[in-house]
């Protein structure tokens, strides 16, 4: 890759979320100079001392004007309010670099700025943060996305070239493409979060401990399995055809939590199907396997 080595850049971070604070201090550790950030809440003000030690706390509007490079690190659905906002009280300059972090949103949301004269950017780690000084290894150790104008490539290197800095891997993510990156994102990311407490709740009901224990192995073993083995990784009941231990599954799982019994029913079947385009699980099997699904009710 050819991507240019940015100046050292005075850095304004709006805000010290989970995820500004620790891209900012990733800046700061990569040689520039965070000379701002804002923050309301509790937690916002700790992160910032933790993070970005002696950093001014300010207003968004004035933090975005002192900054060489705005970060403008807030939830994808404030975004657009913040950037309009922040150009029409003229916090925005020509030459200026404007970065956001939202997953859901390309350079478009950030047109408000370039009537402006700046550099519109999307920078996005592909990571879960908890705004803790540790979050500096795990941004070290993702991927972040990188978005531009289409035609701007010195745009596309400088995102890049930021990204390097802060010891991570860009990848370039097309503006037409983001909305269907970030959901393909959340729903590996958020709804495992939700399977794996939902696993270890039903252990924890039935009075098997402890849960996270017993479960940490084999769903660590199941994540590198798919990652590196992809549907050939799976196994279990669907994939070898057992419709007699599904229906005991899902008789189960039905009296404790009906609710689960269908997301299971739903898996269940993406299942089959993952098995039996893989060749993994014969026709007549998926067709047995899909058939108890639907009716075992």
């Amino acid at each position: 890759m050819s991507a240019r080595r940015p100046a050292r850049l005075a850095v304004g971070v709006v805000s010290a979320g989970r995820v500004g604070s620790v891209v900012g201090a990733a800046l700061a550790a990569a040689g520039h100079h965070v000379v701002a950030t804002s923050g309301v809440s509790r937690a916002s003000v700790h992160r910032a001392e933790t993070l970005l030690p002696g950093v001014a706390l300010l207003p968004p509007d004035e933090v975005a004007q002192r900054a060489d490079l705005a970060l403008l690190a807030v939830p994808d659905d404030v975004l657009p309010g913040l950037v309009r906002g922040l150009a029409a009280a003229g916090s925005f300059r020509p030459g200026q670099i404007v970065v956001h972090t939202s997953g859901a949103h390309g350079v478009a949301v950030l047109a408000p700025a370039a009537e402006h004269g700046v550099l519109p950017l999307a920078l996005h780690p592909a990571m879960t943060f908890t705004g803790r000084p540790e979050d500096l290894e795990r941004l070290a150790a993702c991927c972040v996305s990188v978005t531009a104008a289409a035609d701007d490539e010195a745009a596309w290197n400088v995102g890049e070239a930021l990204v390097v800095e802060m010891g991570a891997e860009p990848v370039r993510v097309a503006e037409a493409v983001r909305p269907i990156y970030h959901a393909a994102l959340a729903h590996g990311a958020n709804h495992l979060i939700t399977l794996v407490r939902d696993c270890a709740d039903v252990l924890e009901q039935a009075g098997v401990r402890p849960a996270e224990r017993l479960i940490g192995p084999l769903l660590s073993a199941a994540l590198d399995n798919a990652l590196r083995h992809g549907d050939r990784a799976l196994t279990g009941p669907v994939a070898r055809g057992d419709s007699g231990t599904l229906r005991l599954h899902l008789r189960e799982l039905g009296a404790r939590d009906p609710d689960l019994a269908e997301t299971y029913r739903v898996l269940a079947a993406r299942t089959a199907r993952r098995a039996e385009a893989a060749g993994l699980l014969p026709a007549h099997a998926a067709s047995d396997v899909l058939t108890t699904l639907r009716e075992d009710r």
